[in-house]
């Protein structure tokens, strides 16, 4: 089994987003730990509404590479617009952060609040 930590970021109906998809991710995966959620400004495109993110740790025995398309499908069956830029508005973000001990990705070095979140869970 594959110890994975999962960056979870929204700003559009961000309580009722989180809420849905850690339920979405507690039916598909053993929850070990939810991180606390903060709130952070925009990166990129500003003139958008704060985001709420925080990080989950789940068990799972799929590989990395099925893991992040599943989360890609979760994101869309939420409604992710990937037509608005990368760094715009988006109803929830899922991304891989942490896997088996290892940072696997390097937003993790430039982003405070995911080394909070990754800290408080691990």
């Amino acid at each position: 089994m594959n110890e994975v930590i999962i960056g979870i970021g929204s700003n559009l109906d961000a309580d009722n987003n989180i809420s849905r998809v850690l339920e979405i991710l507690s039916e598909k995966y053993e929850l070990l730990k939810v991180s606390s959620f903060i709130k952070t400004k925009p990166i990129g495109i500003t003139n958008q509404p704060d985001f709420t993110n925080g990080a989950v740790k789940i068990k799972t025995g799929e590989s990395q590479d099925n893991l992040h398309k599943a989360l890609k499908q979760i994101e869309d069956q939420m409604g992710r617009d990937r037509t608005v830029p990368k760094f715009g508005p988006r109803c929830i973000d899922l991304d891989i952060i942490v896997w088996n001990g290892e940072i696997v990705d390097d937003d993790y070095y430039t982003r405070d609040f995911l080394q909070k979140s990754v800290q408080e869970i691990i």
